[in-house]
């Protein structure tokens, strides 16, 4: 048991100043695997993510109630602003470490917030199976008939499914089954489904991410899924998006990436307070 456990809340891919992804960000410590997974339930929040600074840059380990991932993309964002903020100076750029992979990152400060960007890696893309239509999409509320041409599964880390829809109303209408989604993701494998409305011609989105097999059944932001989204788009000529997420939820939150010359994500966030004495 560890007491007076320093949490710092960071809130990730901001919207005009507001909303954003409560995070739990923290030092890392000598915890078991499953007292990890009890610090975002105790703190809040849906993510943990656990730093530790080395030699060659800084390791990152992110945790949901349900385990570890290997990667999180807003999770990356709230640890470089927890970084920036750390360094007392205009910013933090350096090496991150996750799963295996090193890949840069940096934070500039923006008055009391940070902007953040990195690169998240390869995305992994391919057409879905008539089988995994056929039992994923309906827990959605997604008739396989009336689905949008363009319907990708993607991985950057572990695979997930990208859902196109028409329009921004028939995306905030969507009610999952939750129960029969997550035996649906769990049956193929999937990280979860990844909803989003046809890009304007401005380049703007929304998303919706239903990830109930990590314990989060919608997400507030989801960078890597819009990572996955922005390495399809641009084999289609779409290289600049930002992805509006979180309103259903009440906590408006954008995400941006850039595909050209390399796929990079960004989001700004805000280090919104400190919680201490948690017991794990």
């Amino acid at each position: 048991m560890i007491s007076r456990l320093s949490v710092t809340i960071v809130r990730a891919c901001l919207r005009e100043g507001a909303g954003g992804s409560p995070t739990a960000v923290l030092d890392e410590v000598p915890l078991s695997d499953d007292e990890r997974r009890r610090v975002p339930v105790l703190a809040g929040t849906s993510h943990a993510v656990f730093v530790s600074a080395r030699a060659s840059g800084v390791s990152l380990r992110f945790f949901t109630a349900e385990g570890e991932l290997p990667a999180c993309g807003h999770g990356t964002v709230a640890a470089l602003a927890y970084l920036a903020a750390r360094a007392r100076g205009a910013g933090y750029r350096g090496t991150l470490h996750a799963a295996g992979r090193s890949f840069a990152g940096r934070a500039v400060r923006e008055g009391t917030r940070f902007r953040a960007v990195f690169e998240p890696g390869p995305v992994a893309l391919r057409e879905p199976t008539r089988d995994e239509c056929a039992h994923v999409l309906p827990p959605l509320g997604i008739a396989p008939d009336t689905l949008v041409q363009g319907a990708r599964v993607a991985s950057v880390g572990r695979a997930r499914l990208l859902v196109p829809v028409a329009t921004r109303t028939e995306l905030a209408t969507l009610a999952p089954d939750f129960e029969g989604l997550r035996a649906a993701c769990d049956r193929f494998g999937l990280l979860g489904c990844y909803v989003y409305s046809v890009p304007e011609r401005s380049g703007r989105i929304a998303a919706r991410m239903f990830a109930p097999s990590i314990g989060v059944p919608e997400d507030i932001a989801n960078a890597n899924s819009t990572a996955c989204l922005a390495a399809d788009l641009a084999e289609r000529g779409t290289t600049e998006i930002a992805v509006d997420m979180g309103d259903s939820l009440g906590c408006p939150a954008t995400i941006t990436a850039s595909a050209r010359p390399v796929l990079r994500l960004g989001g700004v966030a805000e280090v919104a307070g400190a919680v201490r004495e948690l017991s794990v």
